[in-house]
């Protein structure tokens, strides 16, 4: 039976390259009978199905079952080879260090793999240490390529460190690269994570308004699920969704072979340069996402040694040739947890909070790279900046409204408070001797939706006016108060009238 990479190839190569069954078979080294199957398979889904779209994503994102037969061990694997690599690289730097006495022997290689499970003999160690000492002594011819418009799109990480709010962080840098064109794009992660690997996509093709042939990666943990014999790379489930929405062809390059890739080692390095070489300090991480961009911007519009002409103009070219992008594939995680004692759930070591009517009940979390929603019976009831430090709090302190109106003491020293900026400070000038009339306040703008910025003209306009403390009728009364819709009868002469009385005659002596 085939693979779920070789099932797409079979219609992405039928569909998209107008290949026949005969080139596809030939080409893939499996039966005709068998490409003639899955592209009869994948007929029939189409046609039993009202979406076409939803249809042909669902079929090439759905693995072949099949049984697996019992087969012998390879020995010398592709993961055995990258450890005796790496322990050769090791070697290496401790002869740059001049630790020439304290160098592994290939029966110290041995001891290192065997004490890590692998079943290999001495021999076969031996033997690929020779053979890798006589490759390196070679030396690599490298061929330049030629590529078509549309064709061919590299991928890679590069890490970068920026100061983003007065804090030293590191962010991963997703760089595109166009074979043809030279066109870059790129974008600031937390995480080399899956979400990442597949946000970063989505937004690139959403970008281009297009989506290329083919993709190049090199052996990264969110690309390759695993080594299947000594060659074959096995990809992982999150391009293999990406592939089954986006219908483009994939290029895995050797271990420690990323000039194969062409372009993008080069870009990771020029990008993150230009963009971040003299400018590295930035107020928060959407002001650096934006410089990024305009130096984006800069590069692509700037001339090239070989063609004389800038990457956007060869882009332009080239976007005729692009298969056309579908609807963006929806790239989260979805979990399900229950709300503890604090109003908050808890999610990768940090805490964010939800209304506190659903302390106990349990809520679905939506987590995207950059976000997290939490909905209660498919409704959102909370939306937080996703946080990447450790045992962090997330509070919004208007999901704490029905217990600080039961609770107004626990106000002062809550979290809720610390981190409601502009609101902290308000309650801090004018309302800390009466927390019930600053919660009925926030009660007030919660149910108006009115901003934050609001409030604080309203209470700027209250203090050119006025000399006097500010309380919350006059906020109130500034803000605007909703008419309603029937008129209440109040007798003349009453404790209600007279008031109401004295309450708008202060109201309009502040005007």
């Amino acid at each position: 039976m085939i693979s779920m990479y070789t099932k797409q190839e079979i219609i992405i190569r039928s569909y998209r390259s107008g290949q026949s069954q005969r080139q596809i078979s030939r080409e893939l080294s499996i039966s005709r009978r068998t490409v003639k199957k899955y592209i009869e398979a994948y007929e029939l889904q189409l046609s039993k199905s009202s979406d076409t779209t939803e249809a042909h994503s669902a079929y090439l994102s759905t693995a072949p079952s099949y049984q697996i037969s019992n087969r012998g061990k390879l020995r010398l694997t592709s993961e055995i080879t990258e450890e005796i690599d790496q322990l050769l690289l090791k070697n290496q730097d401790k002869l740059s260090l001049g630790q020439r006495k304290q160098l592994l022997k290939k029966i110290d290689i041995l001891e290192v793999l065997q004490s890590k499970g692998h079943e290999i003999g001495y021999t076969t160690v031996c033997n690929y240490i020779t053979s890798q000492s006589k490759r390196v002594s070679d030396k690599e011819a490298y061929i330049r390529q030629i590529y078509a418009p549309g064709s061919v799109c590299e991928f890679d990480w590069g890490e970068v460190k920026l100061k983003v709010d007065g804090l030293l962080i590191r962010f991963n840098l997703a760089v595109f690269t166009s074979a043809y064109s030279n066109y870059r794009y790129a974008m600031l992660y937390h995480h080399q994570d899956s979400l990442s690997f597949m946000e970063s996509h989505v937004s690139f093709f959403s970008h281009i308004e297009g989506v290329y042939h083919s993709m190049v990666y090199d052996n990264m943990r969110v690309a390759v699920a695993r080594f299947v014999g000594k060659y074959e790379k096995e990809p992982t489930r999150a391009l293999l969704d990406m592939r089954g929405h986006y219908q483009f062809t994939h290029r895995f390059c050797n271990a420690y072979r990323g000039n194969e890739k062409g372009h993008v080692e080069r870009s990771v390095e020029y990008v993150r340069r230009k963009a971040f070489a003299y400018t590295s300090d930035f107020p928060d991480l959407d002001s650096a996402i934006a410089h990024l961009q305009r130096a984006l911007t800069k590069i692509n519009n700037t001339s090239q040694q070989l063609t004389g002409k800038t990457a956007q103009e060869l882009f332009n070219q080239e976007k005729e040739a692009l298969y056309r992008a579908p609807l963006p594939l929806k790239c989260c995680e979805l979990v399900q947890s229950r709300v503890d004692k604090y109003a908050t759930i808890s999610y990768r070591g940090n805490r964010y909070s939800v209304p506190d009517n659903l302390v106990g009940h349990f809520v679905d979390i939506k987590q995207f790279s950059k976000s997290i929603e939490i909905y209660a019976e498919d409704v959102r009831v909370a939306l937080h900046q996703r946080n990447y430090g450790k045992q962090q709090w997330s509070i919004n302190i208007e999901h704490y409204l029905g217990t600080f109106k039961r609770k107004p003491g626990a106000l002062a020293g809550s979290v809720a408070l610390a981190q409601a900026g502009y609101l902290k400070e308000l309650y801090h000038q004018h309302f800390d001797q009466s927390p019930r009339d600053f919660i009925e306040l926030l009660h007030y703008c919660s149910n108006n939706q009115i901003s934050n910025e609001r409030l604080k003209e309203s209470v700027i306009r209250l203090n050119n006016i006025c000399t006097e403390t500010i309380d919350t009728g006059q906020l109130i009364a500034v803000l605007g108060n909703k008419h309603a819709t029937t008129p209440l009868k109040i007798p003349l002469g009453s404790e209600t009238s007279l008031k109401s009385k004295e309450q708008l005659r202060q109201t309009a002596s502040l005007f």
